[in-house]
């Protein structure tokens, strides 16, 4: 039996149509704060505007790890343009209310794990099932809401600059943007291919925040799969929840299982480490355990 679902259809479907309306919910806010523009720097602005508008709706449509990295940029970056129109142009006030209230509601949805199981299972390879694993909650506090401005900001900045004629600071902030977003986006898309993955021989974690590389659990070898309590990890427990208090689910191994670890998330510096129990935090863990009952994996 193949599990393929990856997402609900009412969130998934709701995305997809406040997002297809987004140019009539939001663009006349946009034209009339953008209509005392010169005329260049308009252009690029609409222009702007336009695709991003155009890779979102790409991304709910057909969603991909890589379309939902800049989904969760371009969405953003909308309910901030929004709230700069409503706040510093003469756009009337229920044109700026209602784009303001529109692009919350995408990024609301955007931001749900509907979109981003669709995304994450729309490659899933033969009979395999991926579930997102829970973004550590500190990088919500700051980092990630700034990380993806600065992307947002690091796109449309130079070009809006250079078209105003503005030569020597266009030049200097596309200089500078282009290592930011070379720099956000691949951790960006790092947060978007975080996965417990339930597989035909076991259970894989593709964590790139703690793990160098991919590892694979032969069901052979797992001798308990069980929800983890909430609080501190046990001794002896390799802990990779990164802070996450919900959806723990704890995995004992038959034998020590050797993973190579990601020293503070770099890629490329590891250190190898043993261990016959580990605690990771997935969304819709109950979900996940009933499936890999299904699959003949043991769960307690």
């Amino acid at each position: 039996m193949r599990h393929r679902r990856a997402a609900r259809p009412v969130l998934l479907w709701a995305l997809r149509i406040a997002w297809v309306t987004l140019p009539l919910t939001a663009g006349v806010a946009a034209s009339s704060a953008l209509e005392s523009w010169a005329t260049a720097p308009q252009i690029v602005a609409e222009a702007l505007l336009w695709i991003a508008w155009a890779i979102g709706l790409l991304a709910t449509l057909a969603p991909r790890p890589e379309s939902l990295t800049a989904l969760r940029v371009v969405a953003p970056g909308f309910v901030v343009v929004a709230v700069i129109v409503a706040i510093g142009s003469d756009t009337s006030t229920a044109a700026a209310t209602v784009a303001v209230v529109a692009t919350v509601v995408d990024l609301v949805l955007a931001s749900t794990h509907d979109i981003a199981l669709a995304a994450a299972n729309a490659g899933a390879y033969g009979d395999e099932r991926r579930f997102l694993l829970r973004t550590p909650p500190a990088l919500f506090l700051a980092p990630l809401p700034l990380a993806r401005l600065a992307v947002a900001a690091a796109v449309a900045v130079p070009p809006l600059l250079l078209a105003d004629e503005q030569w020597i600071f266009g030049l200097v902030t596309f200089g500078l943007a282009v290592p930011v977003v070379a720099v956000l986006v691949r951790a960006l898309h790092g947060l978007s291919r975080r996965w417990a993955v339930l597989v035909p021989a076991g259970l894989v974690l593709v964590d790139p925040l703690t793990l160098t590389d991919p590892v694979l659990f032969l069901r052979e070898r797992v001798s308990a799969l069980q929800a983890a309590p909430t609080g501190a990890a046990p001794e002896g427990v390799l802990d990779l929840r990164l802070g996450a208090a919900a959806g723990g689910v704890a995995v004992r191994f038959t034998d020590p299982a050797e993973l190579q670890r990601s020293a503070r998330g770099r890629r490329g510096a590891a250190a190898t480490v043993q261990t016959s129990a580990l605690w990771f935090a997935v969304a819709q863990r109950d979900e996940y355990l009933a499936l890999a009952t299904a699959r003949r994996i043991r769960t307690a």
